[in-house]
């Protein structure tokens, strides 16, 4: 039985044992959420990774994608840039990698990592041909199925992409198009064949494999908007409509899934797509990008993309997928991967703050944060913060004979009034 099923029969798994104890939520409560589809616990039957959930309650979620492109194919790049997202606190990782040996490279990247892999299977399908649109249905399954196999927990599939989507983006005034790379393939494909988006026109098939291997699906944002022009038009609602309407029918066979949603949103409109996808898929736990609230930032888009992801995370967003400041610029490096990841946790950190079932345990690591810096225990400081080894870089490379900072030294405001107060500083 799948996991959804189980939770269904009223089971508590090991797995959401696992889930509700590194979240500090009641188990029971974990069991009702993933029979409902509330929450997904995205684990392969024959992967290894470690249980992670992400959904309502749980901690707000960070994804980082790695993986080669066809100009720049460099397997130990890959692997290092896995790991020093797991040592930056990614939650999970895609591997979106297009150029080389796919499986090889697919395979060095889970066995380097403990996190959950996801994976977007239609790259391997197009990987065989020199052009995209020679690609068959049947090499598009195949993949799916090969990755499952291979142990990947969740593979993103662009099944809301179909001949009605494409109809809306023939009518609409987009400046972009299309910038998904999967959605892309899609559109190529559907016009260059004058078919249906097999994934959208087999999703049964496709249901079934993910049932046999207990793989996540996520529904991938083929129509999401790629520049501030572009956001919360028909296309985009139009693919929205589609996926909750596959969230559905998902749940029905006991497939988890998660949705995926927006690139690129101006900050006042972050809040009608969130709630819109939420209730058009009927709770089903969110995977943004971004979203990225200015076009006018290259070098700079990891932190458009944690404004954009803090904002859609208080609104209900469940996971944010990190950009780096490569995006939109080239492939990352580890250090772009590492920067990244930080900022994203950041975000998902800041919306932990405001967010249900989570609220209380992300203030409670704040409250020590203020405690230690009323104290000035750097040592709590740095073992508190996200990234503790780059405070103690900057304070202990900026020289000072004061146990203060040195920017106020002897002039420490706390120092000052602890001073004036008496020991207690009260």
């Amino acid at each position: 039985m799948t996991l959804m099923e189980d939770a269904k029969n009223g089971i508590i798994t090991p797995l959401i044992k696992a889930v509700a104890e590194s979240e500090g939520i009641d188990a029971e409560t974990v069991r009702s959420c993933v029979a409902k589809g509330l929450i997904t616990i995205p684990k392969n039957i024959v992967g290894r990774s470690r249980p992670m959930g992400i959904g309502k309650y749980m901690s707000t979620k960070v994804n980082a994608n790695i993986g080669t492109s066809r100009d720049y194919v460099n397997i130990d790049m890959e692997v290092e840039k896995a790991k020093v997202a797991e040592a930056s606190g990614a939650d999970t990782l895609m591997d979106l990698s297009t150029g080389g040996d796919l499986d090889l490279i697919r395979q060095r990247i889970m066995d380097s990592v403990n996190m959950p892999l996801g994976t977007v299977p239609i790259y391997q399908a197009a990987a065989s041909h020199k052009v995209v649109v020679d690609m068959t249905s049947d090499d598009m399954f195949n993949a799916v199925r090969k990755h499952a196999t291979d142990g990947v927990d969740f593979v993103t599939i662009h099944s809301g992409v179909n001949l009605h989507a494409l109809e809306r983006l023939r009518k609409s005034d987009r400046i972009m198009n299309v910038v998904s790379r999967g959605g892309a393939f899609t559109i190529a494909w559907m016009i260059h064949n004058g078919e249906e988006n097999p994934f959208y026109r087999e999703y049964d098939y496709l249901l079934e494999i993910a049932r046999e291997y207990d793989m996540t699906i996520s529904l991938g944002d083929g129509m999401r908007s790629g520049c501030i022009h572009d956001s919360s038009d028909r296309p985009m609602f139009t693919e929205f409509v589609t996926l909750g309407e596959l969230v559905k029918q998902a749940r029905s066979v006991d497939v988890q899934t998660f949705v995926e949603g927006p690139g690129h949103l101006p900050v006042d409109e972050i809040e009608l797509s969130v709630r819109s996808m939420k209730e058009l898929c009927d709770g089903a736990p969110l995977y943004f990008l971004g979203p990225l609230v200015t076009d006018i930032a290259p070098g700079y888009d990891h932190i458009t993309g944690a404004i954009g992801g803090t904002v859609a995370g208080m609104y209900g967003v469940d996971f944010l997928c990190m950009t780096t400041p490569s995006e939109h610029l080239a492939l990352p490096t580890a250090d772009d991967i590492r920067e990244g990841a930080t900022i994203t946790k950041i975000a998902a950190h800041a919306a932990d703050l405001v967010k249900d079932g989570q609220r209380e345990r992300a203030r409670a690591r704040d409250i020590e944060m203020a405690k230690a810096r009323r104290d000035l225990d750097w040592e709590a400081q740095y073992r508190l913060a996200i990234d503790g080894k780059r405070a103690r870089e900057i304070r202990e490379n900026r020289i000072t004979s004061s146990d203060a900072c040195s920017m106020c030294g002897e002039l420490c405001a706390m120092k000052i009034v602890k001073d004036a107060l008496g020991d207690n500083g009260k």
